[in-house]
């Protein structure tokens, strides 16, 4: 093949659709090993590739039955709103999976025409209640959003105490502290950012 592009055309024609959805996340997976070794990080065995290839599709599609779609009838205040042009907006949301003990991230960034510009699931931790979860959340789609290289956006979640605490950039000696600790660090990365809430109550 003469380059990637040529060998995705080649597979697709081939190879059955899921099939080829692990196909990708698996060559996602290698470039991202790849990044970590350049950068100093630790090396995985290659046996480890197939497995989480397929451990995090299945955590993808878990994810998106659980978010589900935006119904009809949803007042606008709760419809997703575009960001200013050239600027981004980060959205993102948690689950909880009890018979798991684990919880979910999903992250989406979008521009202006609600292009989405890069999304990410990630398994989290089992939490202590829904709180906890949103902060962690939170914390994640944050630290994605500045590894992917965005620095303009717009910062919108349905949690008011998690917004909150991103805006404030104030210490905080509460048991979620070093979670928003973390936040305030990361957002000191960011060249531009406004924080929205797609609701006024807690959750």
């Amino acid at each position: 093949m003469a380059d990637m592009l040529q060998l995705m055309e080649y597979l697709m024609e081939r190879v059955e659709s899921h099939d080829m959805e692990v196909v990708l996340v698996q060559a996602w997976l290698i470039w991202n090993q790849r990044n970590r070794v350049v950068h100093g990080g630790k090396f995985h065995d290659p046996g480890w590739l197939n497995n989480r290839a397929t451990e995090f599709l299945e955590e993808f599609r878990t994810a998106l039955v659980l978010m589900g779609p935006v119904h009809r009838g949803q007042s606008l205040r709760d419809t997703w709103q575009p960001p200013p042009p050239s600027i981004f907006k980060l959205n993102f949301d948690v689950a909880l999976f009890l018979a798991l003990n684990s919880s979910g991230f999903g992250v989406v960034i979008q521009n202006e025409k609600g292009e989405v510009m890069a999304a990410m699931v990630a398994k989290g931790p089992e939490v202590s209640c829904s709180e906890e979860a949103k902060f962690l959340a939170c914390r994640k789609a944050i630290e994605f959003v500045v590894n992917v290289g965005f620095s303009e956006l717009v910062i919108e979640g349905d949690n008011s105490s998690a917004m909150k605490a991103v805006l404030t950039l104030q210490d905080d000696y509460s048991l979620l502290g070093n979670v928003i600790g973390d936040m305030h660090h990361l957002v000191r990365n960011l060249q531009w950012v406004r924080i929205e809430c797609t609701r006024r109550g807690g959750e």
